[in-house]
């Protein structure tokens, strides 16, 4: 079971104490009831199921945990651990709740989930309902019993298959080997790993171990796994290992066994078995060997094999003419091109080998985004129908429409490659609006990237960005508020980006992409507008955005630049990359400098998108007390985008800097610390450079 946060709270103070404390005492150092306390500790024990860890409660002595040390110091680095949740972001807190219906299937009541999730239970209810259609398409019903609490309902295999789609979705396979792999843990990746949705379901010390054991075998149809379906291997016997762990009932679904017949992947699944038993020191329920047979049945190999012969390559004559008869079948006519493509040939055969195997074995797969096949590439997948019926003749199999939309996505890749060789494709600059550049713009850049990887250039601007040198050098715009039509194509869209909205900026992608890229203006008086239009814009830009804070005179070094992360950006993960940066600079060499009664952090980095200058001082505007900031009053941040204006940001912040050493009255202004003081003081500069800069390229 999760721990809630504020499960985590008690667990803290409890761990922390030497003796037994009331419940008072807890509620007073929470700030909650007592009788909210004793609500959450109705869930201690589930909590502390993978703990070796006894909680005891006595009546007229008081409450504490018992067991060794080493136990309680794991337990408290888990409490104590940060958790990026955000329980605004609704898509996150519905996975999260699918990921804890598939971790406990037994009954749990509705106010465990609302105060993990730290929402109402009116609220967790409209997620229910929400996920149910999810947890439907995998033949699971969520059974809700008046006054009892909410359970999940459906066969083994139903269970299996969800969290396998729930796996399938949420995966990072690199992420994991770097997390779990041969050389340890990566403290970066094991952190992201564990804020992340399938972080969540893994038991890290369950996870080694199946690892280690399964790689130890050394078995050559385990090694030539693609890193996808190794780990997913791993993963569906971590979660099984973990259930049998809490005596949870596996149950025995003959339908898994049917078609099973005891072959060499069977033979090798009682052998992983075994091993996992010995590891383990369990007895593991026979079943559970089909479970791993299917598993690696369905898998597919970097070198792959056929009829228990020897590993494949691509010439050999009976699958590469099955390739080949599959290609003609798609399209007789870009037949011959197609079949110079390495890459899609290597892709298909790799494909093969499971969906073959699958065929002939009757066993079902699971294709969560076939309806979005069928509906965005219809005549790919009309064409790949025609591909089944080569399969279907070579396997005397039908082949169900799941395979047919994975077929979809490899011909369909291999058109895109197709289509790009015979036209020059280039990448396409869009800029993206929203009232200030920094809230919405980011999070629809966020995704657009995501969806359109590779295929286009995107920049965030506020509304007041849009210069003529800025649209000198954009083919189109992308805008959630309404402005006055530019002279260059916009498309406004739903800042969440509906299905229209993704097909609209697409079919403006295809058509930029396939033009010359835009040509700047040759006159050179009309190029030295466009580049003082953008140095008035950035210039613009540092004066508005321009911060001043105060922190508590006690602060360290390390608190601060997480205060700094957090005032720079409004996003955690740009906040981590700025407290890197600045850090790492530091590292370098340090920007404290006593001598001139101020500190000076900057650094080029991915945590902006635009130049940003900050004032941080203390509360009482004295010195920080901190031995590393040795006696400072004041500390100055600069950031600059890591962009192609390095030159033009570079110069601006350069100038700032000089004027921190050069102007003495700057600097008593700052020490007054009133904020539009000090933004008026940097206005004033600032316009002094822009006037010199103009002097220079007339």
């Amino acid at each position: 079971m999760e721990i809630t946060p504020r499960l985590k709270q008690i667990f803290q103070i409890l761990l922390r104490e030497s003796a037994a404390v009331s419940v008072k005492y807890l509620a007073e150092q929470i700030g909650v009831s007592r009788r909210t306390v004793q609500r959450e500790l109705e869930f201690v024990d589930g909590s502390l199921k993978d703990y070796d860890l006894k909680f005891v409660s006595k009546t007229g002595v008081g409450i504490w945990i018992e067991g060794s040390e080493e136990e309680k110091k794991r337990l408290l680095a888990v409490c104590s651990a940060g958790d990026d949740y955000d329980v605004s972001n609704r898509e996150e807190r519905r996975k999260r709740l699918i990921l804890e219906i598939l971790k406990e299937k037994g009954l749990r009541k509705l106010y465990a989930y609302s105060s993990q999730f730290d929402v109402s239970e009116a609220t967790i209810s409209t997620d229910l309902e929400a996920v149910e259609g999810w947890l439907a398409h995998y033949g699971l019903i969520v059974s809700r019993k008046p006054g009892s609490g909410i359970s999940i309902e459906g066969s083994e295999e139903s269970y299996r298959r969800a969290i396998r789609g729930f796996i399938d979705e949420n995966i990072d396979t690199k992420m994991m080997r770097e997390v779990y792999g041969d050389d340890g843990y990566d403290l970066s990746s094991y952190r992201a790993l564990k804020k992340g949705n399938i972080g969540q379901i893994l038991n890290d010390d369950i996870v080694k171990r199946v690892m280690d054991c399964i790689t130890k075998m050394g078995h050559n149809k385990v090694l030539t796994l693609t890193e996808n379906s190794y780990v997913g291997l791993i993963i569906h016997i971590s979660i099984a290992i973990n259930r049998m762990k809490k005596n949870e009932v596996i149950d025995d679904d003959e339908n898994w066994k049917q078609n099973i017949t005891e072959d060499e992947d069977y033979e090798l699944a009682k052998v992983i078995v075994k091993e996992l038993e010995r590891e383990f020191q369990i007895d593991i329920p026979q079943v559970e060997t089909s479970y791993i047979c299917l598993h690696l049945k369905g898998a597919k190999h970097e070198k792959i094999r056929w009829n228990e012969q020897d590993q494949l390559e691509i010439g050999n004559k009976k699958l590469q003419q099955l390739v080949n008869d599959m290609i003609d079948a798609y399209d007789a006519k870009q037949a011959y091109l197609m079949k110079q493509d390495d890459g899609f040939i290597q892709g298909l055969l790799a494909h093969l080998q499971p969906t073959l195997i699958r065929l002939v074995y009757g066993m079902k797969i699971q294709n969560p985004v076939l309806e979005d096949i069928k509906v965005s590439y219809p005549d790919i997948y009309r064409r790949c129908e025609k591909v089944a019926q080569v399969l279907k003749d070579f396997t005397g199999k039908e082949v169900p429409e799941q395979e047919i939309g994975f077929l979809t996505v490899h011909f369909g890749a291999a058109m895109v490659r197709l289509e790009g060789r015979q036209e020059k494709i280039r990448k396409v600059q869009a800029g993206v609006i929203c009232s200030s550049g920094i809230g919405i713009s980011r999070l629809m850049s966020s995704k657009l990237e995501k969806l359109f990887h590779g295929r286009m250039e995107i920049t965030a601007y506020g509304k007041y960005d849009i210069t003529p040198y800025i649209m000198s050098r954009t083919d189109f715009f992308i805008s959630s508020i309404p402005m006055e039509q530019p002279d260059i194509p916009i498309i406004f869209v739903n800042p969440l980006l509906s299905e229209e909205d993704i097909e609209n900026i697409r079919q403006m992608i295809r058509k930029y992409e396939r033009l010359p890229k835009k040509q700047k203006e040759a006159d050179e008086f009309s190029m030295q507008l466009e580049e003082i239009n953008f140095v008035a814009s950035q210039i613009h830009t540092v004066i508005q955005y321009m911060d001043f804070f105060r922190v508590d005179n006690q602060i360290s070094f390390g608190e601060l630049l997480i205060a700094i992360g957090e005032k720079m950006s409004p996003y955690s993960d740009c906040q981590e990359i700025i407290r890197e940066d600045i850090l790492r600079r530091e590292q370098i060499a340090s920007q404290v400098f006593a001598e001139f009664g101020f500190a000076l952090f900057h650094a080029r980095t991915k945590g902006v998108t635009r130049p940003a200058f900050s004032v941080c001082m203390t509360k009482d505007l004295g010195a920080f007390a901190d031995a590393y900031f040795k006696g400072i009053r004041m500390v100055f941040i600069m950031l600059a985008p890591m962009d192609e204006h390095m030159k033009i940001n570079g110069d601006i912040m350069g100038y700032i800097s000089s004027m921190l050493i050069e102007d003495y009255e700057f600097m008593d202004i700052v020490m007054q610390g009133d904020k539009e003081e000090i933004r008026s003081a940097l206005s004033a500069n600032l316009k002094k450079y822009f006037n010199k800069y103009i002097a220079g390229i007339s």
